[in-house]
């Protein structure tokens, strides 16, 4: 199938963008890499009268470390932000995020901000940003505003972003000390969204004590989730009292709002998702043990 009729724009400034955004109304939509729109478009899951492309700012690519923290732009591409010495040192769980999604192809020409505010619940990006407690930064004709990941996926492939908005950059906290990161997903085929997964962040105190950590999940609801109580309940606690298992039941107990479909039950997903905590966890735990 082809798209339906569109007209189409290439701005060549952030500001540019946003005024464009703001004159075109519900009716246009930003076009970055294009690896999600793109394929929903030829299929008519979606329809715009008015694409924006992101292709001609510069100012939306590049990675920056400052005052503990890296910022990305959200022009950045996968293909970059994998390739990154920056990003594998400060926030290893985004570059180990990295070579799950797609293939090397989109990995070329999708970007970290396409993918975070498409908002798929079973992108590995959308997932990292929530658990590494994320800054995500945006630009309207009325100014910029910070969003925390926490507040900005809102729905199924929504987001907080107003319609005049766009998504200019992510910031990550860079953890320091003792600490274990991993990232594991379960997908029928490499390079498919995955059909559960999780994401894990570990920092251990002198006494070797859970003094932070992060459980977030993938897949296994209409956004990106956190497991907060799971993480409440984990503090403090000594890295040996606590096994994997326990750790992957808990965090996907309180769990609502599970898909199904012909790939599998929600009671599956269900199963599934602890399987993988389980497996970040141990994975995570074993890095920062030895850190």
């Amino acid at each position: 199938m082809k798209p339906a009729r569109f007209d189409y724009y290439a701005p060549g400034s952030p500001e540019e963008t946003v005024t464009l955004l703001a004159e075109l109304g519900d009716e246009a939509k930003i076009i970055a890499g294009g690896q999600s729109l793109v394929p929903m478009l030829a299929l008519r899951l979606a329809v715009f009268d008015h694409l924006v492309d992101l292709r001609r700012l510069d100012a939306l690519r590049g990675i920056d470390t400052h005052a503990g923290a890296v910022r990305i732009g959200a022009g950045t591409t996968h293909a970059a932000v994998g390739a990154s010495a920056e990003v594998r040192r400060a926030v290893p769980l985004l570059h180990r995020a990295t070579p799950l999604i797609g293939h090397f192809q989109i990995r070329n020409r999708g970007t970290i901000g396409g993918a975070i505010a498409h908002a798929d619940a079973a992108g590995e990006y959308p997932v990292v940003a929530l658990t590494l407690d994320a800054e995500i930064e945006a630009l309207s004709p009325r100014g910029r505003r910070t969003i925390a990941a926490a507040d900005f996926f809102t729905g199924m492939w929504t987001t907080a972003l107003e319609p005049d908005e766009m998504l200019t950059a992510i910031t990550f906290e860079t953890w320091e000390g003792r600490c274990g990161f991993a990232i594991e997903e379960f997908a029928r085929r490499a390079g498919d969204f995955a059909m559960a997964g999780a994401a894990v962040a570990i920092r251990l105190d002198g006494d070797s004590r859970i003094e932070r950590c992060a459980i977030g999940l993938f897949g296994l609801g209409p956004t990106p989730v956190r497991a907060r109580d799971a993480e409440a309940g984990l503090l403090g606690c000594p890295a040996t009292s606590v096994t994997a298992g326990e750790v992957g039941a808990s965090a996907t107990a309180q769990l609502t709002g599970i898909p199904a479909d012909v790939h599998g039950s929600a009671d599956y997903r269900r199963r599934v998702g602890a399987t993988m905590v389980a497996r970040a966890w141990h994975r995570a735990m074993e890095e920062a043990s030895n850190d």
